[in-house]
């Protein structure tokens, strides 16, 4: 089994909460944790900083077509950060429970 995180960011908590929960309810991811954060990038020709709220799913590879499809349908933004990072190791028994929890 291949496991992965997937990031991405939201503009408020409210968004973020409502993400997080709808994965997990979906069993598309075991967990996601929610972390306030601060951004600064270049949108449409101007460097913005606001502060943001990013998201890291926990799920399994084989999972990631519908988090991605998930995360659009459900997102605010025109052009969401949706990144995927593979789980090169870690511990057996937490992976076998992010296993278990995604259906």
């Amino acid at each position: 089994m291949e496991y992965e995180m997937i990031l991405t960011t939201v503009a408020s908590e409210d968004e973020a909460r409502a993400m997080a929960r709808s994965l997990v309810e979906a069993r598309l991811a075991a967990c996601v944790q929610i972390q306030p954060i601060r951004s600064v990038y270049r949108w449409k020709d101007k460097v913005l900083e606001e502060p943001e709220w990013r998201l890291v799913v926990k799920t399994v590879a084989e999972r990631y077509v519908a988090v991605e499809r998930h995360i659009r349908e459900q997102h605010s933004y025109e052009t969401p950060q949706i990144i995927r990072v593979r789980i090169e190791g870690g511990s057996a028994d937490y992976l076998k429970w992010v296993e278990d929890n995604v259906g």
